[in-house]
């Protein structure tokens, strides 16, 4: 078993047996993104001092407004893996297409392709409030020494092989899986290292925390706003806190240590969903089923759905288990409401 404050890379190398496909090129992926997320911290400590805050002029393929701080964990993460030549594509939230990606001989014979959200919550950073970047790795499905291809991004979560998160706020972690359980790594800014911290992280199987924006009330489907009745009425051990940062990977990780529920539906103003499936909802819905939780999209579960575009949206309900089951019984009352 890992010791407890062991580093990342000494946990990387204990645990090498438990990486799919072991041969080396899923750990150097997950040391180039270390690497990466340490850049970016960098730069997001210094918001505020440097003339990195606000709107970079640009909206993304999504059509919102990027922020300068977008952009540049973008070319960060993009550029680190890139050099690096470990992974044969890369798409990322901020791209309007993905990348393919040669090797040093030349060649496309990597076997990983990522997908990846590098700055989540980022119109949070103007107010000092926890950001974070999302990663999702799968293994190519095309034929090894072709470029990289469509299909090789669109495919289930059931397939991922590796997804994490890097929150940036009081102190910087990692937590990711290589579906053997969730794992947490905090930052030790004097040396650059990453601890483990968090050993085996795990949902509590029920909570009092639920996570949604209530001000879209009004636009919810009707299970959505029932649910949250039952969340304030005063029975039981309810009501429930109200807890609600914005940014889904600081929502989700204090969700996991605390017990409760993440709710983005679809609404009036958002008819399929809000979050990506590629690069939010399926890198969180594995690390929620390897720490005990639930993730779906309110009548079915997140990691079966068949991706049919890159930047595809979806509605996600994901936390501790027993108040996801009783969202999605909320919900199954509406059954034309799974049809977004």
């Amino acid at each position: 078993m890992t010791q407890k404050h062991s580093t990342l890379g000494e946990f990387i190398i204990g645990n090498q047996k438990h990486f799919q496909y072991s041969s080396g090129e899923l750990s150097r992926l997950i040391n180039s993104i270390r690497l990466a997320a340490k850049v970016v911290n960098h730069e997001v400590n210094k918001a505020g001092l440097v003339d990195i805050l606000g709107s970079a002029g640009d909206t993304n393929i999504q059509g919102e407004t990027q922020q300068k701080l977008d952009v540049y964990a973008n070319d960060i993460f993009m550029q680190t893996m890139t050099n690096r030549q470990i992974v044969c594509g890369i798409a990322s939230e901020e791209e309007d297409n993905y990348v393919s990606i040669k090797s040093s001989n030349g060649k496309n014979d990597n076997k990983y392709v990522v997908l990846i959200d590098p700055l989540d919550g980022s119109s949070n950073v103007d107010v000092n409030v926890s950001v974070g970047t999302i990663f999702s790795i799968y293994r190519r499905v095309t034929p090894i020494g072709s470029p990289a291809q469509l299909e090789d991004f669109l495919q289930k979560g059931t397939e991922q092989v590796a997804a994490g998160y890097i929150v940036y706020g009081t102190s910087t972690m990692i937590v990711f899986t290589t579906g053997h359980g969730v794992n947490g790594f905090t930052l030790n800014p004097a040396i650059g290292t990453f601890y483990l911290s968090h050993p085996d992280m795990k949902f509590p199987e029920d909570g009092d925390i639920y996570s949604i924006n209530e001000g879209n009330y009004v636009h919810f489907p009707q299970g959505v706003k029932d649910y949250l009745k039952y969340c304030q009425a005063e029975e039981d051990n309810r009501p429930y806190t109200s807890r609600y940062i914005g940014s889904l990977v600081s929502d989700f990780h204090r969700n996991m240590i605390k017990g409760g529920i993440y709710i983005y539906p679809t609404s009036t103003r958002s008819p399929k969903g809000k979050l990506r499936l590629l690069y939010e909802c399926n890198p969180m819905a594995f690390l929620a089923e390897q720490a005990n939780g639930v993730a779906s999209d309110g009548y079915k579960r997140i990691m079966e759905i068949d991706p049919t575009e890159l930047h595809q949206r979806v509605p996600f309900f994901c936390g501790s288990k027993n108040m996801v089951k009783v969202a999605e019984e909320f919900m199954a009352k509406y059954p034309e409401n799974a049809k977004y």
